[in-house]
């Protein structure tokens, strides 16, 4: 769809979003090096992250999050890296932002644009992705908030409902981020270790922060998982808990009026009863009902049943 390309001194710098057939046959003839096969997976969508090493360059495949406040879960976006001595290209579908920011500052300033890309396509290719692996974290400041928020709320009746809403949603964005990052952190631990057979310079320092950067948003969203995970299981016991007492106070209801249906079947038949001729067979029926009920609480209440 749009192909920004930036020069300073040696390197290049080819910035696709939405890639599209044409796109990739410019790519190809300003590349010639590159894979057919390679082409063909910046085109697809559907890619899982993955590093092939080529003669003269790198092609990395990377899953970035990227939380989308409309269904409130965060989904994965692809960007395809070709990073070779003199050149970077990215292939995305334009909606990650310090993508957008990053070409944008290049084509304004400058100054950016000599500070980034002075040094070699290795550093440059580490600035992009430091700056999306940076990316993620304010993501998972996120989801521990929403995580802090249910621990403030999960033992209140109240919101009940809400609560078990927000803990499903919360689930379901931490099992997604957990999935992109777990999927990303050996593919940058390969880039860490391949990365100098390709390019210029030795940056094995700032790969390897890098990685640590990676490592700790994974040790980041493990322990959100598991604590939201907690908190559902919680969440489930107190529902279940408070589900019971509505079940026990029905179940005492249910047999204290079997008897008392009992009862009242019995002196309701048509034929004749002992004291149906009483002037007060009335007041002695309920008398009856009455001592039955109370008995059977009272039988109830020393057995702890209520």
């Amino acid at each position: 769809m749009a192909t920004q390309r930036f020069a300073y001194k040696n390197l290049r710098w080819h910035d696709i979003t939405d890639p599209t057939i044409h796109d990739i046959a410019g790519l190809r003839r300003a590349f010639p090096q590159l894979s057919e096969l390679n082409l063909e997976d910046a085109l697809s969508n559907i890619e899982r992250p993955k590093l092939d090493q080529e003669d003269t360059y790198l092609f990395v495949v990377l899953m970035f999050p990227l939380f989308d406040p409309t269904t409130r879960l965060t989904r994965s976006s692809e960007v395809d890296f070709f990073v070779g001595k003199d050149f970077v290209i990215t292939v995305h579908d334009g909606v990650l932002k310090p993508l957008l920011r990053t070409a944008q500052n290049c084509a304004e300033e400058s100054d950016t644009r000599s500070s980034l890309m002075g040094s070699s396509a290795a550093h440059f290719f580490y600035v992009l992705l430091d700056r999306m692996v940076d990316y993620m974290f304010p993501i998972l400041y996120k989801v521990e908030s929403k995580i802090h928020a249910i621990e403030e709320q999960i033992f209140d009746p109240k919101s009940e409902k809400e609560l078990i809403r927000e803990i499903a949603l919360v689930r379901r964005d931490a099992i997604a981020l957990r999935r992109i990052i777990h999927h990303m952190l050996p593919i940058l631990s390969q880039i860490d270790h391949r990365i100098s057979n390709y390019v210029e310079g030795e940056l094995e320092d700032y790969f390897g922060d890098l990685v640590d950067h990676a490592q700790k948003a994974k040790d980041m969203i493990d322990e959100e998982f598991e604590v939201i995970s907690a908190l559902s299981d919680t969440a489930d016991r107190l529902l279940t808990h408070r589900l019971n007492s509505v079940i026990r106070v029905l179940t005492v209801i249910s047999v204290i009026m079997l008897p008392l249906t009992l009862v009242s079947g019995i002196f309701g038949m048509n034929v004749n009863l002992p004291i149906a001729e009483h002037v007060y067979a009335f007041a002695i029926i309920v008398f009856i009902m009455l001592a039955i009920t109370i008995g059977m609480l009272v039988i109830f209440r020393l057995r702890h049943w209520i």
